[in-house]
């Protein structure tokens, strides 16, 4: 297949077939365990454009006449015009035009993303794929615009965009099919590590879904309607509003209580308090034992810290950082404002790896003056409360294989490698590394949004592709183990990539065919603590 194949009228472009995927290890080497992924009926065909590979994560319904075609068509390149401004992309301009400018094709990326090599190699699927389809967009449709004007112009300088093809027709099917193929990368730029010259193709796919976005109004809802709309409107992306979070919370301290038989009042709007804790609201809803686990910690190592029950204030959620740029603004300035006004001395970020990258790498962009509130992860914290002694483990109570997966955005992105493995060592005496892990490790699928995306067929693409070799991962890493009679733990400290796994398992029924378990960081911590009788860790849970 060649790159200007995108702009083929064809009922489809690729065929995902069983037979072409990566193969999986013992027990799903037997093809009866793989479910088939499912197809989309002939009314979303009719209805929605799916001839990119028959999966849907958007859903772009199809034009009525010549006349949408050409309006859409013109809203994209007034888009894409606008991605080389500075006034219009103050975020990622620069880091912008040297990924275009400076890919050589040498596709020494293609083995490092996991969707590419789970697909069978699909060309697709392929790191520069996407970027080669903009460039050429680019090269033919606006190549009489100086995109990248030098200083004495008000542009960046030092780098213009010089580009070779221009065979791609910018029809309604090419600009279709690209929206829907920038969400098929999960954005954990493995691919821009790996590059010889840093182009982070990562990058490029979030300013496709940045131009769909902001210029054409086109994004899963699960992302902008049901997620940073509803935030910045209701409190929270899951839709938890302080009223239902002073409920749940209520619900946490009996909980901990009857795990514990310590009543542990759970700090709330605590003014002047050293740490505003934020977690990803998922949790409170799905995996209350996390931020109860957090509780019990800070607690017993007389850390002075406090939630907030501020709308957006007690959701470290930003999905903004995943394809719209004025959508993270406006929550990371809000997340600033709630510390503010509780007068924190910092933000600790819980278990929730986008929101590491959004609150404390991406808001540097935004956040200046005095909304720039001191923003930290909470894993170091917790590695000095964990391998200093400030809190009393037994390690025998953790006498279990556990794995570790590395969350993207707290390890590749932020470099914090150790104190989570630190934490493990101590804590659990079956500890077993991924291969690769670290900064090597692979996306758990789920990145970039694709976790909490229902979609028409898109859950099974990433199950079945997106997901493939984390899975295939955590199987080879507890092979000697694999019988479901004896109780792992794949520790995963971030909660997109615990939601990620959670579909993975249940996909595949992996609980009952292997007796792999799930969850955080925090905790393996409080199941290992001397002074908690019981174990904390329920594992009829899966």
């Amino acid at each position: 297949m060649k790159i200007e194949d995108i702009s083929k009228k064809t009922d489809q472009l690729i065929r995902i077939e069983q037979s072409d995927l990566m193969p999986l290890p013992y027990p799903y080497d037997n093809p009866e365990k793989n479910p088939p992924m499912k197809m989309l009926t002939q009314e979303q065909r009719d209805r929605y454009e799916a001839s990119l590979d028959g999966v849907l994560a958007i859903g772009i319904p199809k034009p009525q006449s010549a006349a949408e075609e050409k309006t859409f068509i013109d809203k994209f390149l007034s888009g894409l015009a606008k991605l080389f401004t500075k006034e219009n992309n103050w975020t990622f301009l620069q880091p912008l035009m040297h990924s275009l400018e400076y890919c050589v094709k040498c596709q020494l990326c293609n083995d490092s993303c996991p969707a590419y090599i789970a697909s069978g190699k699909k060309e697709i699927y392929r790191p520069t794929f996407r970027p080669e389809v903009l460039r050429r967009i680019i090269n033919k449709y606006l190549k009489k615009s100086p995109l990248s004007p030098p200083p004495s112009q008000g542009g960046p300088g030092g780098l213009w965009l010089k580009f070779t093809g221009s065979d791609i027709d910018l029809n309604w099917i090419t600009v279709a099919r690209l929206a829907e193929l920038a969400y098929r990368c999960t954005l954990c730029r493995k691919c821009a590590q790996v590059c010889p010259l840093g182009v982070d193709n990562g990058l490029i796919t979030h300013e496709i879904r940045k131009l769909f976005s902001q210029e054409l109004g086109i994004a899963p809802k699960e992302l902008h309607e049901q997620g940073t709309i509803q935030q910045l409107k209701v409190g929270s992306s899951t839709g938890l509003s302080p009223k239902a979070l002073s409920n749940i919370i209520s619900f946490m301290e009996d909980d901990i209580e009857e795990k514990t038989g310590k009543r542990i009042k759970i700090p709330v709007d605590k003014k002047g308090a050293e740490i505003l804790l934020m977690h990803n609201a998922g949790e409170f809803i799905s995996w209350p034992e996390n931020p109860e686990a957090f509780a019990i910690i800070f607690d017993a190592a007389g850390i002075d810290w406090t939630l907030s029950s501020e709308l957006v204030g007690y959701d470290a959620v930003n999905y903004g950082v995943w394809y719209d740029d004025i959508q993270l603004a406006r929550i990371a300035i809000a997340h600033a404002e709630t510390a503010k006004k509780l007068k924190v001395k910092k933000i600790s970020v819980g278990e929730c790896g986008h929101s590491h990258k959004a609150m404390i790498v991406v808001a540097d962009r935004v956040l200046t003056g005095d909304l720039n509130i001191p923003r930290e992860s909470a894993l170091p914290l917790l590695e000095d409360l964990v391998c200093n002694e400030r809190i009393k483990i037994d390690p025998n109570k953790n006498n279990f294989p556990v794995t570790l997966h590395d969350p993207c955005n707290m390890v590749r992105l932020m470099g914090i490698v150790e104190p989570q493995r630190k934490i493990l060592r101590k804590i659990c005496p079956q500890f077993i590394e991924m291969e690769p892990h670290g900064v090597e490790n692979y996306c758990c699928g789920g990145g970039s949004g694709f976790a909490i995306m229902q979609s028409m067929n898109f859950p099974d693409w990433r199950s079945v592709i997106s997901g493939r070799v984390k899975l295939k991962q955590i199987l080879e890493t507890f092979h000697d183990t694999i019988s479901p009679e004896i109780k792992k733990y794949v520790c995963a400290p971030c909660s997109n990539c615990k939601g990620q796994i959670r579909e993975l398992f249940n996909y595949y029924n992996v609980w009952e065919e292997c007796g792999i378990f799930y969850g955080g960081l925090v905790e393996l911590i409080v199941n290992a603590m001397v002074d908690i009788e019981k174990p904390f860790i329920d594992w009829e849970w899966h």
